[in-house]
């Protein structure tokens, strides 16, 4: 008999309060901010659009996705991943269904757009999520990884200082773009755009404690250039091959 596969429920920690408190206090709100900004432009060829925000119980993009007039569903691998998403649930505004991240409970292209952050990199069946991401979106996927064209490829040397600094943090893996845009090009996803987020480890930004610095040395280092080709995590969005409009 072949061994059970186990279920790949890493979105119950990402929707936890305790993984909320990793981006409490100014600098967490700044990487807050950072990603939504992004997210938001990758948005806007699709306006009002049907988004399924797979493992997005963590409400990190929910409110900004409302407010930009999108029509927003939330799954999460249990109920418990409907938490801090309840008061837009419970309000009507948006979403939520329980069920496999890796075998979504929708038909295909039942949404507009997939958009998965802080999941990827959790998942070892990762070609499977993606699979899934495109299979139920019409025109676009957006997602995040974390690159090993970065720093992070030092990353296991880093976990230590990173667990004494977030105290919950968790092992990761890092990807090259190209086996990301191989993986969907097989579901008939390509390149669209990309937008790396920080040059340096978000742990040391944690560690400084400073918006107003950690902004100004970003700032700078995006200004070299450093910043595309070096940043990490990149939020990478693909749209399905054929659709001109995206």
């Amino acid at each position: 008999m072949m061994p059970a596969v186990c279920p790949e429920t890493p979105d119950i920690a990402t929707s936890s309060a305790e993984y909320a408190r990793r981006f409490s206090g100014s600098v967490g709100a700044w990487f807050l901010e950072v990603q939504e900004r992004a997210v938001l432009r990758m948005l806007r060829p699709f306006p009002h659009a049907r988004i399924v925000d797979v493992g997005g119980g963590h409400g990190q993009l929910t409110a900004a996705m409302l407010r930009a007039g999108h029509h927003v569903t939330v799954v999460g691998s249990g109920a418990v991943c409907r938490e801090r998403v309840a008061a837009w649930v419970d309000g009507e505004r948006c979403r939520f269904e329980a069920g496999s991240l890796l075998d979504l409970p929708f038909a295909d292209r039942s949404f507009d757009v997939a958009v998965s952050v802080r999941l990827l990199p959790h998942v070892t069946r990762w070609q499977q999520l993606l699979g899934e991401l495109c299979r139920v979106a019409r025109r676009a996927i957006i997602i995040d990884y974390p690159s090993t064209r970065s720093i992070n490829f030092i990353a296991p040397w880093l976990f230590g200082l990173k667990r004494r600094v977030e105290g919950n943090t968790r092992p990761f893996a890092c990807f090259r773009e190209q086996d990301i845009l191989d993986a969907c090009a097989q579901h008939g996803f390509q390149y669209a755009e990309r937008a790396p987020q920080f040059t340096l480890p978000m742990v040391l930004h944690r560690m400084m404690r400073c918006r107003p610095l950690c902004a100004a040395l970003e700032g700078g280092l995006r200004l070299t250039g450093l910043t595309g080709w070096f940043g990490s995590p990149v939020i990478l969005k693909l749209v399905r091959t054929g659709d001109d409009d995206a």
